[in-house]
Formats: structure tokens, sequence, C-alpha cells
């Protein structure tokens, strides 16, 4: 069942129109969390970054949307699939209510709710090879628009393709100064010693929920240091380590990259130290 605005309709049910302005302009946010056995991972932050993209995109928010109301929505959407007691991905998309060109006629918005079973009620290791490639054929501009989970994605569509076209798992993006600023679905960190680094947001990566997390448990840590700074592609391949954050598969571990193997023993560390931080909230 798919939760839109409230009600709820099979998954096969025609919902959205020709004039959705998500479809005709890319004029849309998500968030994507996890719910394990009725708990929303990290739900303040996701929510809190929702309100501010909002914000920023001019859209209109509803008195109603509360932290409390959204929360109620999803898990209502998924107790309807019968997925109370499981692991779930669920995905809140909002976008501009349909009418006009580039210019809306409207900034009231609409929402839609859909869950889907997960294997893993944690975040685990996937310890399987795991190339990545950089993807240099179109850029990601260093500004404010390119920190937004939007649904304007085109970028990542293509170095998708680009990457299952050359058999990589994986590519990682670089912006309009050749630095390397995220992954096609997450954030990146490179581990050099006890340093771990990942690109600052005006290089213009995503403003990743697990990005955050991931920062505050490294800083915590004696172990490590936790520097924001730009990431040249010449690192790379001196690092001892390369991982990829988001919010459904924690950490994603990069096994290669060109001639070089990576560990990933410290991203094996810093995986525990999530889940810990994640049945917290």
């Amino acid at each position: 069942m798919i939760n839109c605005n409230g009600s709820l309709f099979p998954e096969e049910k025609e919902i959205l129109t020709y004039a959705n302005r998500g479809l005709k302009y890319g004029d849309a946010l998500f968030e994507t969390l996890r719910c394990v056995n009725g708990t929303l991972f990290f739900w303040e932050d996701h929510y809190f970054r929702l309100m501010a993209s909002m914000r920023t995109l001019r859209m209109e928010i509803p008195m109603e949307f509360t932290l409390e109301f959204l929360e109620e929505e999803i898990k209502k959407t998924i107790t309807k699939n019968e997925l109370e007691n499981k692991a779930v991905r669920v995905r809140l998309t909002i976008y501009r209510n349909e009418g006009g060109l580039y210019l809306p006629e409207t900034n009231a918005i609409s929402y839609l709710i859909e869950t889907t079973l997960l294997d893993s009620p944690f975040y685990i290791i996937n310890e399987g090879d795991y190339e990545v490639e950089l993807f240099k054929d179109y850029y990601v501009n260093k500004d404010l628009l390119s920190t937004l989970k939007t649904t304007n994605t085109i970028l990542n569509v293509v170095a998708s393709v680009y990457a299952k076209e050359n058999g990589y798992a994986n590519c990682l993006l670089v912006n309009t100064d050749k630095q390397v600023v995220e992954a096609i679905n997450g954030n990146l960190f490179v581990v050099k010693g006890d340093t771990i680094k990942t690109p600052p947001l005006g290089d213009g990566c995503l403003n990743g929920i697990i990005r955050k997390k991931l920062m505050e448990v490294i800083e915590a840590t004696e172990e490590f240091q936790m520097v924001e700074e730009s990431i040249s592609p010449f690192e790379l391949q001196k690092a001892d380590e390369l991982f990829i954050t988001n919010s459904i598969l924690g950490i994603q571990p990069i096994s290669k990259y060109r001639k070089k193997q990576f560990a990933n023993t410290v991203a094996k560390k810093l995986v525990g130290k999530l889940n810990a931080k994640a049945r917290m909230t």
C-alpha cells in the first residue's frame, strides 16, 4: 500500500498524473530512512533536513507537518503493509502541486510514503567485491542545491548507467573544481592512518544523515581524527580505506579503485558504533 496525502492506495493504483511537477520539472524532495520494529532511525535528523530543504525550495509547509504527524503517517503505512515487526526501507517524497510551467501556480505540496522490506534489521558490512571508478562526463555543482535530496538526479542516473556498462559497483562523482565529492548513492569517507576525511558541504556533496551521524561517532573516539576537507582524485589510491555511507546501507566499503585494493578494518570498527547510535534514536 502507498500513502498519498494520508490516504492508502494499492501499489498498482495510478495516483500521479501527467501534470505532476516532480515528473515534469524534478520539483520534489525525498527522504529515505530505515525503520526497524517500529523505530525510525535518526527520524528527527531526517525531519529537520526535510523542513530546511522545503524552505530552500520555497515550498509551503503545511501546518500539520509536525514531526509527530509525519511519523504517524509513516507508521500507519508500515502497519497497513504488515511490516511493523520488520526492517523497512521508507521513502517519503514531497512534491509541489500541479500547475504552471517553470513558475509554479502554487507552492502547496503533496506527499507520498512508500515502504519496502529490508533483509537485515542492522547495518552490516558487505565484504564482497565493490569496485568503483571516477565519473567525469558531468560534474556536481558547488552550491546549496547540490546538497539537497531532490528528485532532480539525472547526473546520478547517467553515472549509474556508466557504472553498469563498465562493470563497476558504483562511481565517485567530482565537482566543477575536479574534487571528489561523493558516490552515486551516498557520501564518501577516506581513511589514511588515523585520519578519516570527508568532503565539506561547500564542495557540493549531499548533506547526508549518516554522514552527519558517522562524523559524530568518529569525533567521539580517541582512535581517529575526523577532518572535513576537499579530496583530490590523487588521494584515493594513497588511502588505506574508502567507504560510502547512506541511510539504508549504513557503511559500504570500497574494495577496489583502479589498481588499488582496500581493507575494511576501520569500516568494521565503525559500523557497530553506528548501529549503537541508531538504536538510541
